[in-house]
């Protein structure tokens, strides 16, 4: 069965075909077009749509990466079905290699605001042409996001625990198996595509700590192969998908800085890794070695995201904990 032609912005590729594009957004004051890149890799046979999100956060420069490996390796002429690709969402945020644009104090996290408003601040509007353009497209949808300029996370995702979404973090493959509950989510593409009846997840990997040539490289990799097994598991190209075991059942929790001072991880702690409750994390110690505060596993579970600057200040974030309520398998 023959595939079809796929639009999205300016990009349109026909059955076995790649294109690449722009979302247009708007004119900025000195005259340039503010759009968002696109990229339709078209299979010759028909099937679903599978729509993928980088850079929301500009200071997440991994799903521009793992974008790139996925258009390289991807040939339509072996996809049934469509690959889209928006490497870089918040283009403004990336330039500048922020979390969000700068110049947009008052929706500044486009992360938080998704789907926008076609009248809004310069992110809303960013946001909602983009929505605009994947809500009618995609059937499924992952957005790629990493620790960014603060903090380094490793294999882990957030769904809404429909049946739809566990199948989704699944098929992200070997190594995915802290999948966390967001039960109703607000702010996000995944959220915008749970109220049209579809699906989408955020995963999460990478940040500060893992971009030196090799880890970034690395981390690249390992999100191009997700998105190969995704299309893999739909049956959308060629090849046995591979899947997590164990896969966890958690909800988050972020732990923060009892004290002020350096944050020191508890030698031999490791990411994604049974803990029990009460089992020490990292110590915060003074500038000359002394012990001021400790930060312990809240719950049975594991870390899945540490922060990259040891300094801290009482009240911030340090850890991003897994608190584990079962495992799905």
């Amino acid at each position: 069965m023959s595939g079809k032609t796929i639009t999205v912005g300016t990009a349109s590729a026909e059955p076995g075909s790649v294109a690449r594009g722009v979302i247009p957004v708007t004119t900025l004051a000195g005259g340039t077009a503010l759009d968002i890149p696109v990229v339709i890799v078209n299979g010759v046979n028909a099937g679903p749509v599978f729509w993928v999100n980088g850079a929301i956060h500009g200071d997440e420069p991994e799903g521009p990466l793992a974008c790139q490996i996925a258009l390289r390796e991807v040939d339509p002429a072996q996809l049934s079905g469509t690959l889209v690709m928006c490497p870089v969402v918040n283009v403004p945020a990336f330039e500048a290699a922020q979390r969000g644009n700068p110049a947009d104090t008052f929706s500044y996290d486009m992360n938080r605001i998704y789907p926008g408003r076609e009248n809004g601040y310069l992110s809303e509007r960013v946001a909602a042409a983009h929505a605009a353009a994947m809500g009618p497209v995609a059937d499924f949808e992952i957005s790629i996001h990493s620790g960014g300029a603060h903090s380094f996370l490793d294999k882990s995702m957030f769904i809404d625990e429909s049946p739809e979404s566990v199948e989704l973090g699944t098929a992200m493959g070997p190594g995915w198996g802290c999948i966390m509950s967001n039960f109703n989510p607000t702010g996000s593409p995944m959220a915008y595509l749970k109220k049209l009846g579809k699906v989408g997840i955020t995963v999460e990997l990478g940040g500060r700590s893992a971009t030196s040539p090799e880890a970034f490289a690395r981390i690249g990799r390992e999100l191009a192969n997700s998105i190969l097994n995704i299309l893999r598991h739909y049956k959308m190209y060629p090849g046995q998908a591979e899947y997590p075991s164990p896969r966890y059942k958690g909800q988050q929790e972020a732990l923060l800085a009892p004290a002020s001072g350096i944050f020191v991880p508890e030698p031999g702690v490791k990411f994604l890794t049974m803990m029990k409750k009460g089992d020490r994390i990292a110590r915060i110690k003074s500038i000359f070695g002394d012990e001021l505060g400790e930060i312990t596993a809240p719950a049975d579970g594991m870390f899945f995201g540490l922060r990259a600057l040891p300094n801290v200040t009482t009240g911030d974030w340090c850890c991003f904990f897994c608190k584990v309520e079962g495992t799905r398998d």
